[in-house]
């Protein structure tokens, strides 16, 4: 699961979330050479003849297309969110991608830990909501995800109260 508690730190529980990464460093660069390569293999027949300069534009722009689209996806998934539940305050910090962050404090006396199964933006979308303020808790897990995830929290958030 792309979620973890982090072992205990000054009697606080944290959870940490993050987006599930299916292409390493490594996979892309394997990617973008291998594309690279069975791009040029069309390119071996016309070496040496005038036809390789019109086509070599539009081969290097495909690989540079390809690179560019990896990495912006990349970029893009660049989310952790941080959960710190105290006694006193509950915390949620969302560090989305250029370096974007946002954060949201709740007495955890009042907050509501609440899954939607139809409604929201995606199927089981699950939300804290407290002191009339409602946020999602990871947008980027799967519906099975979120449904664990809430049995977690609610488990933890009942040995806090």
């Amino acid at each position: 699961m792309p979620y973890e508690w982090l072992p205990k730190s000054d009697g606080a529980d944290r959870l940490h979330l993050w987006p599930h990464r299916s292409l390493t460093q490594r996979g892309f660069v394997w990617f973008v050479g291998g594309t690279a390569a069975l791009i040029a293999v069309p390119l071996v027949g016309v070496l040496g003849t005038p036809v390789v300069w019109p086509l070599l534009p539009f081969l290097l722009g495909t690989i540079w297309a390809i690179w560019f689209a990896l990495r912006k996806n990349g970029r893009d998934r660049d989310i952790v969110e941080d959960l710190t539940l105290t006694p006193a305050r509950i915390t949620l910090s969302r560090h989305g991608p250029r370096g974007k962050r946002q954060n949201w404090e709740a007495n955890p006396y009042w907050l509501r830990v609440t899954l939607h199964p139809s409604g929201g933006p995606v199927p089981n979308y699950l939300t804290l909501k407290a002191e009339a303020r409602e946020v999602e808790l990871g947008a980027f897990l799967s519906e099975v995800e979120r449904i664990a995830l809430k049995k977690d929290l609610q488990a933890r958030l009942a040995t806090l109260r």
